[in-house]
């Protein structure tokens, strides 16, 4: 397999609703796709890497500079053998995972295409439907909240998450439990608080959550591990595992007790494989999180989430919860029962809406 070309296109695309966390409030989003072609056919990959440096140090702009002037030279111009082949070959690379990643998967895409297998079975998945939940942003008001929550729940969904800070915690918690008192209820921080604030998680045990998802530092791993250690309530990593070691690590200090696994937070696929095989080891649960992708990024989630030890819902939920047009075809959707029913087509299963794309094109650079 040898790529002849690679395309970046940045693309604008606003949310329907505003998306809050305890970062801040998106309206609407930069995107980064990445379009491979080797031997005769396109493979798609998204960089999900945000405007600003906030969830991660990489951005719109760093990730373009470090694909045209780094990852395209090591790409080009060699023939490979399979996609996974490319993770190790980006190793002199340090860092920079979002941006490999949006390369990475395209690679993936163009390689499965080839084989004109659905990606997902060419990656190792053994399911066909996925579990699906959803995560739901900061609101203004308890009933606003309680809105947001009933409309999910309606749809189908089987896990609700929703994103708190200091001030919004014990209170929205309560009156979404009290209110529901069995549904698969869980919270994420991204980074909100510190160890200080262990008194606060030990009265949301009380709540029986599923999981209290990056509660800590991006890079606090011995904080997370000695917050586990006194509440009862899983906590699972997000921000904090971007490698395999890193993984490993986590596992062996008892720092949460599930990890969410993000494509571009770690590099891809092959990276993906690598960590899940580990946590299977180690009977640490793994789910799929989102990053507010399109659907290109959203039709590579749903591969991956078909991986042996993906045994959580995630939050891969359906193109309209977010966008008035998605820029593949057929859009996601959700199955009243709160899955998504995986594609049998080759490569990711969706085609690219190209007449959409090339109309939300704000920057264009094709690298031949």
């Amino acid at each position: 397999m040898k790529v002849s070309r690679l395309t970046l296109r940045e693309i604008r695309m606003d949310l329907l609703t505003p998306f809050e966390t305890s970062m801040g409030v998106s309206t609407s989003r930069r995107v980064v796709l990445a379009q491979v072609e080797a031997d005769g056919v396109s493979g798609w990959g998204e960089v999900v890497a945000g405007e600003d440096p906030h969830f991660s140090y990489e951005t719109v702009e760093t990730a373009w500079h470090v694909i045209r002037d780094f990852i395209w030279p090591a790409l080009k111009s060699r023939e490979w053998n399979a996609a996974a082949d490319l993770w190790d070959a980006l190793a002199h690379i340090r860092g920079h995972n979002m941006a490999k990643a949006g390369v990475e998967t395209a690679l993936w895409d163009a390689e499965a295409r080839l084989k004109k297998m659905p990606l997902w079975k060419v990656l190792g998945g053994v399911r066909q439907e996925n579990s699906c939940g959803v995560s739901i942003g900061i609101k203004k008001s308890i009933d606003e909240l309680h809105l947001a929550v009933d409309k999910e729940l309606l749809a189908g969904y089987q896990r609700i998450k929703i994103k708190i800070r200091p001030g919004w915690d014990l209170k929205p918690v309560e009156a979404l439990r009290t209110k529901h008192p069995s549904i698969k209820l869980s919270v994420d921080a991204n980074c909100a608080y510190t160890l200080d604030d262990a008194p606060l998680f030990k009265q949301l045990d009380r709540f029986y959550l599923m999981m209290a998802e990056q509660p800590l530092g991006w890079n606090d791993m011995y904080g997370h591990a000695e917050l586990q250690k006194r509440v009862e309530t899983p906590i699972c990593l997000d921000e904090l595992i971007t490698s395999v070691p890193g993984a490993r690590l986590a596992a062996e200090i008892g720092a949460g007790k599930i990890i969410n696994l993000k494509l571009g937070r770690v590099g891809g696929h092959t990276v993906v494989k690598r960590i899940q095989s580990l946590c299977a080891t180690k009977d640490i649960p793994n789910w799929c999180g989102g990053m507010l992708e399109t659907g290109i990024g959203r039709a590579h989630n749903i591969a991956l989430s078909t991986l042996p030890n993906f045994t959580l819902p995630g939050d891969v939920s359906a193109s309209k919860r977010y966008w008035a047009e998605d820029i593949i075809e057929p859009e996601v959707t959700v199955t009243p029962q709160g899955t998504i029913k995986v594609p049998h087509g080759p490569g990711i299963g969706f085609e690219p809406k190209l007449g959409l794309i090339e109309k939300l094109t704000a920057r264009k650079e094709v690298l031949a």
